[in-house]
């Protein structure tokens, strides 16, 4: 049944609407939204790429290899499910003291209470006795770590390897990762004519389908496995300035959402480089280049056996036991600047990708060609000789003695480095764009706006402000762009500044959340260079107010790099460097910590492999408690692999489901307290409440006899249930974590009359019906003053028994309605408070269902923060608002 919205005192209400899925506000053509919504089509490379040895047997799956590695040969007993531990109990602490437990030296005290091992049963006392049952019982899947000596500068470092080929072979065979693996190249079109390109996962990218190629020429039937490094040097203790320096492996043929996510062991710690300083150099400059010969020499030694092994190839099979021809290939290297160019052998304050000058990385579009890889490799590779430093010289490279990639087949290592989302953009040019826009508003003036902003669920509140904070995290430096377009306007500036000011950050910002998408489109691509035009265009303003005297920024400059990346990789979550700093956490600090500091890395590699024989225990015990599944057939992984884009999309623009508590936050809300403005602030809720009751029972009723009839409602009740809370969320794919939420309540006092909690009355974005045949509304804003169920004596009294009414209402009050285009400088729609002629408010009581998530509305200040606004008052204090285009990454997605 459709329902009326009624707002008091509007002549012609907008009305209910069935639920519809959820569409933009307003009703714009976004490409990615298209793109998302149309069948994905697909383009298969063909051939015999990734096809299986003709006439090779399939071997039995990776469990029972497993298995017969557990029991010592196939001629032996089949063990019990938990193998060497006799029963589950067992089993499970075992696994917790090696994932989740205390320290070594605790879990022994423990285990030392008297009769805690003969309670529990178990057949280990202490966690020697533990550590020799994994050390001798459980099998290895992922190879040991050995240590080898490398001399540099007459100095012996040990590194800690493993072998990559070994390490390739037990991501590509690892049974949890059968069902998601590809083997060959395919191009993914968002139209039937395959026009419209898009890009997500590696195997999308175009660096796989050329490889493809020029593997197929010489030797047809080859299954790439694109290796995909990263390294990044991390601190490990919080005094003493500790240091760790993992190298870590993935490969492309996993989905992303498998390689981000650590417990998935999507990622494999390859090595431990030595941190040392080489502090027994004295010239700097001898030092400097010795450093970047003891990485490459460690390089060298980690990569061996990948030359070879990308020509040939060599035989691997997956948890299924079907056996490819595999080539794995250097692909991609993930890591921060400094990493970079220590990768690229190249100088910093320079490009580690393209040709472009030091004191010319300003220039927009970069005209300049891609580095000579060829040229770099015949420079480097003349050591030896007389001029071998010039000739470094004049290719524009540091003469660094046999860099690991000189000799690696099918690789360009200048086209191997990927943006970095973490370190390059939102610490690097989002850091950058915070100082400039400080200094243009002011720091005392910043502060104050960014404390009186808005509460809202998906964004942080920097009650102190942001100029004065130090070692800002990345995420911490995402949600500040969630918000800092709205401390621009208003500016004590020219129009023309704060316009410019304006664009330049809104160019930055929509970059930044642009560069974010799981799935890319040509459309899309053509955006993300639209962002850095808009910036490039007013950038001269920061040089105009003196902030700036150039933009020869290296990080700035990769920014023009970003669609070629995408294009050849995927996008750019494919090799994010906030996947590697969450694996420091297990690897490298948890490991440290799991020694006693002395000859720590010993320690930390042994620590590393009794966890990994764990986790592959724990999965072998899981397939046989379930029964042992079949693995899944070729057709059933093609079409899980079509998902992939889909479930990549949901990440962004998943529908939400709104969820309440089974019982009220307040059982019982006097209307009184209801309507006061001390309290919840629904000056007209009996009114509203009144009019939603008889256009409820009469839908048909005329707008202009709706007042009249809902004089005549006499409410049964002066009490009602109150919710302070509406939680939006998505089971499909994020379980019950709330995704986004509205809160509605007032002040709380205490017993000794302090305010223990501010009220806090969230805005909300609500779905209402076009207010006239042709009109595109959809969709308007409103305040969320109160959230009510009618209690069952009113519904027997007020409704007709075959007209229940739903069981959760809402007030809210009304903003005005969106205009046909957005700001020119912010994107964003102008919105103000609805009021009637008397000067209040126009409200509904609408169903909560009707609410689609909250929105974030940045306030109009004037050139001065008023010092009485808070962000408790500041939504009844400013006359006008900004609808927020980015309050997250799902917001952007659906109103950009």
């Amino acid at each position: 049944m459709d329902v009326d919205i009624p707002p008091p005192r509007v002549s012609t209400p907008p009305p209910l609407q069935p639920p519809p899925a959820p569409q933009q506000v307003p009703d714009t053509a976004d490409p990615a939204a298209k793109a998302r919504l149309a069948s994905v089509h697909v383009t298969h490379f063909g051939g015999k790429a990734g096809a299986p040895i003709p006439d090779t047997p399939v071997t039995p799956n990776a469990y029972l290899l497993y298995e017969a590695a557990l029991r010592g040969g196939t001629d032996k007993p089949r063990p019990g499910k938990y193998g060497p531990f006799s029963s589950e109990m067992q089993w499970k602490i075992a696994e917790w003291a090696k994932l989740d437990g205390p320290s070594a030296s605790s879990f022994t005290r423990l285990l030392s209470i008297h009769e805690v091992t003969e309670r529990l049963d178990l057949s280990f006392k202490n966690t020697t006795q533990l550590n020799d049952i994994i050390d001798k019982k459980l099998p290895c899947l992922r190879p040991k770590f050995i240590s080898e000596e490398i001399v540099i500068a007459d100095r012996s470092f040990d590194v800690y390897r493993r072998d990559i080929i070994a390490c390739v072979r037990a991501l590509y065979g690892d049974p949890k990762h059968n069902e998601y693996l590809c083997f060959a190249p395919e191009r993914h079109y968002a139209d039937e004519d395959k026009t419209q390109h898009l890009y997500h996962d590696f195997h999308t990218g175009r660096w796989w389908w050329d490889t493809q190629k020029a593997v197929e020429e010489k030797t047809p039937g080859a299954t790439i496995i694109p290796v995909i490094l990263s390294s990044d040097k991390t601190q490990v203790t919080l005094f003493r300035n500790k240091t760790a320096y993992p190298v870590y492996l993935t490969i492309g043929n996993l989905p992303k959402d498998i390689r981000r996510k650590p417990s998935r062991m999507g990622q494999v710690l390859v090595a431990y480089i030595p941190t040392t300083k080489l502090e027994h150099i004295k010239n700097k400059e001898s030092r400097r280049r010795s450093m970047c010969n003891l990485f490459h020499a460690c390089m060298r030694r980690i990569l061996i056996g990948l030359k070879e092994a990308g020509i040939s190839g060599v035989v691997m099979r997956s948890g299924d036991g079907v056996a490819r021809r595999c080539h794995p290939i250097f692909a991609a290297y993930v890591g921060d600047y400094p990493e970079q160019v220590l990768v690229t052998c190249t100088y910093t304050g320079e490009s580690p990708v393209c040709e472009c000058p030091p004191d010319a990385l300003v220039e927009f579009p970069c005209m300049h060609n891609p580095r000579n890889f060829q040229a770099a490799v015949e420079a480097l590779g003349s050591i030896g000789a007389p001029d071998w430093g010039t000739r470094c010289a004049n290719a524009n490279i540091k003469p660094v003695q046999h860099p690991f990639w000189e000799d690696l087949p099918y690789v360009d290592v200048f086209r191997s480095i990927t943006p970095d989302i973490l370190h390059q953009l939102l610490q690097g040019v989002v850091k950058h764009l915070i100082g400039w826009i400080t200094e243009a508003v002011g720091a005392d003036e910043l502060d104050a706006r960014v404390r009186r902003l808005p509460l809202n669920h998906a964004i942080r509140p920097f009650l102190k402000g942001i100029s004065s904070l130090s070692r800002v995290s990345g995420m911490e430096h995402k949600q500040i762009c969630s918000f800092l377009l709205s401390v621009i306007g208003d500016l004590p500036h020219t129009s023309a500044i704060t316009y410019s000011l304006m664009r330049a950050t809104r160019g930055i910002i929509d970059f930044t959340y642009l560069s974010r998408y799981p799935v890319h489109s040509v459309e899309t691509l053509k955006e993300l260079e639209a962002c850095l035009t808009k910036f490039h265009n007013n950038k001269h303003v920061f040089l105009n107010l003196g902030i700036r005297d150039n933009f020869n920024i290296p990080k700035l400059h990769f920014l023009n790099h970003y669609v070629r990346a995408i294009k050849l990789y995927g996008t750019a979550d494919n090799y994010n460097t906030e996947a590697t700093e969450r694996l420091h956490i297990d690897f490298a600090k948890d490991a440290y910590r799991a020694t006693n500091r002395k000859d720590e890395f010993k320690q930390m590699t042994k620590w590393l492999e009794r966890r990994e024989k764990i986790i592959a225990f724990g999965h072998y015990v899981e397939w046989r408690c379930n029964g042992e599944p079949p693995f899944p057939s070729t057709s059933s992984r093609e079409a899980l692999a079509k998902t992939h884009i889909r479930i990549s999309f949901e990440d962004v623009s998943c529908p939400y489901e709104i969820k309440m508590t089974k019982r009220p936050s307040e059982k019982s809300v006097l209307l009184d307290t209801i309507e006061s403005p001390s309290g919840y602030g629904a000056t007209l809720f009996i009114v509203a409440l009144a009019r939603f009751i008889v256009q409820f029972c009469n839908p048909t009723l005329p707008h202009a006899h709706v007042d009249e009839a809902a004089h005549n409602i006499v409410l049964p009740f002066r009490r009602l249930p109150v919710f302070h809370h509406i939680k939006f969320v998505n089971t499909t794919f994020f379980g019950s974590e709330t995704l986004d939420s509205i809160h509605a309540y007032p002040r709380t006092i205490g017993k000794t009359g302090k305010v223990t909690r501010l009220s806090r009355f969230d805005t909300a974005m609500i779905r209402v019906r076009p207010a006239a045949i042709g009109s595109t509304r959809k969709f308007d804003v409103g305040r969320v003053r109160v959230v009510f169920s009618i209690p069952p004596r009113g519904l027997e009294t007020l409704f007709p028994i075959n007209m229940q009414p739903p069981e959760h209402l809402a007030y809210v009050e009304w903003f005005s309605t969106f205009a046909a285009h957005p700001e020119a400088a912010s994107g964003m729609y102008r919105l103000k408070r609805q009021l009637a002629g008397d000067g209040s408010p126009l409200v509904s009581v609408l169903p909560v269902s009707v609410i689609q998530s909250s929105v974030h509305l940045f306030p109009k200040w004037g050139q001065t923060v008023p010092v009485d606004w808070t962000n408790e008052n500041i939504l009844d204090r400013s006359s006008a608002f900004l609808l927020s285009n980015y309050k997250d990454q799902r917001t952007f997605f659906e109103y950009h």
